[in-house]
């Protein structure tokens, strides 16, 4: 059974911790994605450099998702530590906003079972995302 750490925050990430939380003996390998704010806006017609993204996230049930999310993919790969956490509130331009982190045996499940996640992260957990940009903002994919 795979020991998993999950969590929505309005603080800061810190990568090394999530690095160290996974962090074994018993494993070869780290699988780690870090989602960061970019300038480059994704939403549809928008115009100008993103300043800042502000996330939402329903306060119960983000949690859970998250939660469903890391165990999938206990369940599906040999990973041993999972640690997941998403940012809500407000980001600047190059924080990071998610980290996943899976540790396993061997780099072929850590690695698969970090890219599962945060494309289910993306598609299961209710936060949503406004770009902020110098003269308004957009939510991207249609927002709460």
């Amino acid at each position: 059974m795979a020991e998993i750490k999950t969590a929505i925050t309005d603080q800061p990430l810190d990568v090394a911790q999530a690095v160290s939380g996974v962090s074994s003996k018993e494993c070869g390998g780290i699988g780690l994605f870090v989602g960061m704010v970019r300038e480059s806006p994704a939403a549809p017609g928008a115009a100008g450099a993103v300043e800042a993204l502000e996330y939402e996230a329903h306060p119960q049930l983000a949690e859970e998702a998250l939660r469903a999310v890391a165990e999938g993919a206990a369940a599906r790969w040999d990973v041993r530590h999972i640690v997941s956490a998403h940012r809500s509130g407000r980001c600047a331009t190059g924080e990071p906003t998610v980290v996943v982190a899976c540790s396993a045996p061997h780099r072929a499940d850590a690695l698969e079972a970090c890219r599962w996640m945060i494309d289910e992260i993306k598609q299961q957990v209710p936060i949503w995302k406004r770009e902020v940009y110098a003269d308004g903002s957009s939510w991207v994919d249609g927002g709460p």
